[in-house]
This record gives C-alpha cells, sequence and structure tokens, in this order.
C-alpha cells in the first residue's frame, strides 16, 4: 500500500501545473519527501520563497491528488514503470541533466542504461537519400556494436526510418513520445510502435491520456538529447525539432554529429549549419561515429587494452580496478576509496585519459572505455 501511495504522490507532483522539472526537485529538497508536500498547509506553502500563492493553491488541491491516483491504477493495470529521478534505476545519463524528467514512464524490455545509446532524429520529410544514409550508419554500428540502443521520436521521416533500420539491424529501439500511452502518434506507425514494444520499449514523461500537441513534442526533445551518449543528425531544414534536440544535446556536454549535404539542398541545411558553427561534428559513416566515440568493436578493443594496460602503473591499475568495479564512479568517490590526494588523482586520471583506458563523462564521472 505504501509503494501505491508513493506513486501517486509521484505521479501528482509531475503534473501540478508552473512546477516543472527543476522546482519539483527543489520542493523536494525543502520538504525531504514527495508526501510532505502535499500534507503542508497553504499557509506555510505560501511563505516559502520562490513558491508564491498562485503555485501554492495549485500544491494544495486535492484534485491532482486524485488524478494520480487514477493514473497510477492505469499505470499498475497496464504494467508500465515508472521512473523517479530519485529511484536506483533512473537512466544515469539523464540524471545528468537538470532539466530531466522528476517522473517518465515506460514500456517495454530496454536497459535504459545500457552501456551504448544514440539517439538519431532528422526532418520528417526525409529524402530516399537521407533514408538510406540513415539505414547505412545503423547497420554499420549495429555489425560491431550489436548491444547499441538507438532513441528516436517515432514521428515521420528519419524517426520512423531511424527505428525500422534498427529493427532490421536486431538492435533495440526506444521510442519517445510526445503525447500518453492511450494514443499513438502519427496512427499509420501503430504497427512499427507494437514491433519497438517488443524490441525496446517505447516512453513518455506525459500521463496516459495527454494528447500530441506540439509544445509536448518540443518538450520531449531533452529525453532524446539526454538519454543517449550523442545525438546524430541525418537530414534537418534550418529550422526544426532536429536542431532544437542537437542544441539540448550540446547543453548537456553530449556528442553531437550531423550528416552533411549540398549547400543547395534545403534538408542538409541544419545539419551544414550545426558542422560549419561547431556545434556538431561531420559523420558520413559509421565509422565516423565509432572514431569520435572511441567504440571499438569488442575483439580490438580488448587487444588495444592489453597493450594500454601493460602501460599502466601501479596506482593506474587500482584506479582502473575500482572504475571497473563501480561501473563508473566520480573523482571524489576515487579520492575517498583509494585515498589519492585529489591533485595526483586529476593528474592520473589526466595520463588514463591519454592512454585510451578511461573516459570522463558529465558531473566528473568515470568509466573505462
Amino acid at each position: 500500500m505504501s509503494s501505491e501511495i508513493s506513486l501517486k504522490h509521484k505521479i501528482a507532483l509531475s503534473i501540478i501545473p508552473r512546477v516543472g522539472d527543476i522546482n519539483a526537485r527543489k520542493l523536494v529538497s525543502h520538504f525531504g519527501s514527495v508526501e510532505a508536500i502535499f500534507s503542508e498547509p497553504y499557509r506555510n506553502l505560501v511563505k516559502i520563497p520562490g513558491i508564491g500563492s498562485g503555485l501554492a493553491r495549485y500544491i494544495s488541491e486535492r484534485s491532482y491528488l486524485e488524478a494520480a491516483e487514477k493514473e497510477a491504477e492505469y499505470v499498475t493495470r497496464n504494467n508500465i514503470a515508472t521512473y523517479f529521478y530519485l529511484d536506483n534505476n533512473y537512466p544515469f545519463r539523464l540524471k545528468q541533466c537538470d532539466d530531466s524528467p522528476v517522473l517518465f514512464y515506460f514500456k517495454g524490455s530496454c536497459d535504459l542504461n545500457s552501456p551504448k545509446i544514440i539517439s538519431i532524429v532528422g526532418t520528417r520529410n526525409a529524402t530516399p537519400h537521407g533514408r538510406e544514409l540513415c539505414e547505412k550508419i545503423i547497420s554499420g554500428l549495429a555489425a560491431g556494436h550489436p548491444d547499441l540502443v538507438v532513441i528516436s521520436g517515432l514521428a515521420y521521416g528519419i524517426d520512423i526510418t531511424a527505428h525500422k533500420a534498427a529493427l532490421a539491424s536486431k538492435l533495440k529501439t526506444v521510442g519517445v513520445l510526445g503525447h500518453g500511452f492511450k494514443t499513438i502518434y502519427p496512427s499509420v506507425h501503430r504497427a512499427a510502435a507494437k514491433e519497438i514494444l517488443l524490441n525496446g520499449g517505447l516512453l513518455t514523461d506525459f500521463v496516459s491520456d495527454a494528447l500530441p500537441e506540439r509544445n509536448n513534442f518540443l518538450k520531449r526533445n531533452r529525453i532524446i538529447a539526454g538519454i543517449a551518449d550523442a545525438t546524430l543528425v541525418v537530414e534537418s531544414g534550418i529550422k526544426g525539432g532536429a536542431l532544437v534536440t542537437a542544441d539540448m544535446a550540446c547543453s548537456y556536454n553530449r556528442d553531437v554529429f550531423a550528416v552533411p549535404g549540398r549547400p543547395d539542398d534545403q534538408w542538409s541545411a541544419g545539419c551544414n549549419s550545426l558542422i560549419k558553427n561547431n556545434k556538431a561534428a561531420l559523420a558520413e559513416t559509421s565509422e565516423d561515429i565509432e572514431y569520435f566515440l572511441n567504440w571499438k568493436p569488442d575483439k580490438m578493443r580488448a587487444a588495444i587494452q592489453r597493450t594500454l594496460f601493460s602501460e599502466l602503473d601501479e596506482s593506474e591499475m587500482k584506479i582502473l580496478g575500482l572504475i571497473s568495479k563501480e561501473g563508473e564512479v566520480t573523482i571524489d568517490q576515487i579520492c575517498r576509496t583509494l585515498d589519492i590526494p585529489v591533485y595526483k588523482l586529476s593528474a592520473q586520471l589526466l595520463q588514463m585519459e591519454f592512454k585510451g583506458v578511461v573516459k570522463c563523462y558529465p558531473g566528473n564521472l568515470y568509466r573505462v572505455i
């Protein structure tokens, strides 16, 4: 019963108007728990800096808890998983983004903390050439990285091409929706969505009856950008959702790639602009992406690592052992665990990066390559 109450309160927090993901985190931090937010009377809420009378009134209304209770029943009845930002299994890549959803819903069989995740986006008016390039890049990546997860938005054009190419290459793929689970938009992709559910999953931060409104798709782009190691743009006009996603990925300090096109091609103008303004690396083949992300096929990487490990000193081997054991650790955790001064550790980690053994990610997180 307590878990049901907890889920109800988590959902309620995510649907209160004007709160948003950043303020929701501040409220939980201030009160110490999600439930405590809703047990606080209006007269106390209004005194909290930054809350104000309007937001305090929304929080005090019982209607949001009632709506959340119905949503919790729907989620449970349909075996939909929920991920709250404080949960241990909340995707670590999203956890690094300040504006990631405090709560989202997922249905499928995919590990959202998979070692390799790439988002692929682009125009809804994809050309035959653009679709072919997208398919070739995904096929090439699949050959060396069968554990790769492909993220996209289930939209017309490049999005659906990426999903179908991933399925054809036996890769897991996840569609990020701009609406709730009671809707599939566009409806012509319903069959593809069913196949994606069996070979990846569908993800949304909208309640089940939310409709596919324009602003929803812009909002969901932060998930597409934040949940992946990198974002690839395949064909885009000079404006559009793909460029919004690319900008968000840049703000999260993620790698961005763009497929170049002819200067007079309107559906390559966005990609060319990203490359020209140093917002994206040029990517024509899967090998380009592998090179920039240092994704080597497993056998090749193992051979390279054996050579590199022989070059590590005793202290570096201890650091490597800790990172390998934990999966990912911050520099502070390494300092505390191994009792190494931070000035010395920073230099060692830098050397290990130069040797291609570890890589630093946003938030000073280190992982073995």
